[in-house]
């Protein structure tokens, strides 16, 4: 793998995710967190089209995006994509800990940004603070990132049906979020838009300074022969 094209890679996904995200932000904060056209189009669609088992599945799906399950499915990954035990231990820590870093992150720029949510009598699961960008979706995005890169990284076959099954699931979880009448789409937006600016900062930082894979410190010793 060339490290300097696949940070150069990254850092352009970066910096065009960080571009469109900022722009986004200041427009919801232009409009004093009022909801645009889309908002209110898509969350009348949403009132519209609830059934009970619909809201119970999702219900179920949005409950993945946030608490343990995002950070097993990161540690899990971590520890499939190392060779060797220091390899695995040292790639669930920093995947861990990208998602961490940028829950806290996001919980800044929500502060910041202090968006309302919809009105309450809409919502069907319980929902707190501000409403820009969605923690679930941005924590979802973040988890489906990070676990993409580890199959990619790990799997030589069959890796693509299992990359489409990740991310379709850390889509649904953002689009749970509006379904379920706690966030408005754009909220959904900015979280998908900060993941991917987050996921390309912390890959390129791992692509130019990460230790390689397999150093000398993990290679097995070979014996030495007699004289």
């Amino acid at each position: 793998m060339d490290r300097k094209r696949t940070a150069e890679f990254a850092g352009s996904i970066a910096f065009g995710a960080w571009a469109a995200f900022a722009v986004l932000a200041l427009v919801v904060t232009g409009r004093h967190g009022a909801p645009l056209a889309p908002d209110r189009t898509l969350l009348a669609w949403s009132l519209g089209h609830r059934t009970d088992v619909a809201v119970a599945v999702a219900r179920g799906v949005t409950a993945t995006g946030t608490g343990i399950v995002p950070y097993v499915l990161v540690v899990a990954a971590g520890l499939a994509v190392g060779r060797t035990r220091r390899q695995r231990l040292v790639a669930a820590l920093l995947g861990a800990g990208c998602l961490a870093l940028g829950q806290t992150v996001r919980g800044a720029v929500m502060e910041l940004v202090a968006r309302p949510r919809p009105p309450q009598a809409d919502w069907q699961t319980p929902a707190s603070g501000w409403s820009f960008p969605s923690g679930h979706t941005t924590t979802a995005a973040l988890t489906a990132g990070l676990v993409i890169l580890a199959i990619w990284t790990r799997a030589s076959h069959g890796r693509t049906p299992w990359c489409a099954a990740v991310a379709c699931w850390g889509l649904a979880v953002g689009g749970t979020r509006v379904y379920l009448g706690v966030h408005w789409c754009t909220d959904v937006i900015g979280g998908w838009l900060f993941a991917a600016g987050w996921l390309g900062v912390c890959a390129c930082v791992a692509a130019r300074w990460a230790p390689d894979a397999g150093t000398p410190d993990d290679l097995p010793e070979r014996p030495v022969a007699a004289p």
